[in-house]
């Protein structure tokens, strides 16, 4: 968008240097000639229309800039959540890790590599935050994660809570 206000800008200049030079060579005014009258509304038209792109891209910057910050505002409050659950679900040090990686999104194998560990050792770990989360498996346990961060749980978690007469989850934000 900066280069066409830059072709623009330049479009500009070069038909306002026209209609001046248009006008010297005549020798009356550009106001004496029709023609000149209608290319300076279009040269006016051309400049304002300049002005507001610009403001636009300006706008545009200054809302990605934004959108930018609340994304990292918003992975930072992610990982504050996975944190605080991992504290109330007594995790172990290999158990945070572990769940970490599989909310990244990593399989047992990638887990498994990147541990030093054997893949059987990895999906133990993972039984162990599944039990200790009270979820069967990574999308329930993403979804969980997920919820905290919204402060809203699903109706079918509602229901088990309700069922238990226990909820693990805080209270929502105010």
């Amino acid at each position: 968008m900066a280069v066409l206000i830059l072709v623009q800008t330049f479009c500009a200049v070069f038909f306002a240097g026209d209609i001046i030079a248009d006008a010297v060579d005549t020798g009356r005014g550009f106001l004496a000639d029709p023609h000149l009258v209608i290319e300076a509304l279009a040269v006016a038209a051309l400049a304002a229309a300049i002005v507001i792109e610009a403001r636009f891209l300006m706008q545009m910057l200054r809302r990605a800039q934004l959108a930018a910050q609340s994304l990292r505002v918003a992975a930072g409050a992610f990982w504050e959540v996975l944190e605080d659950r991992f504290a109330s679900w007594d995790l172990s040090p290999a158990e945070r890790e572990v769940a970490a990686f599989t909310v990244k999104g990593l399989s047992v194998a990638e887990v498994a590599a990147l541990r030093g560990a054997a893949e059987g050792t990895v999906k133990a770990q993972l039984g162990a935050v599944y039990r200790k989360a009270g979820v069967a498996g990574r999308h329930q346990l993403v979804t969980l994660l997920i919820e905290d961060l919204l402060g809203e749980p699903l109706p079918a978690e509602r229901a088990r809570e309700a069922a238990s007469g226990t909820s693990q989850r805080p209270a929502p934000p105010v």
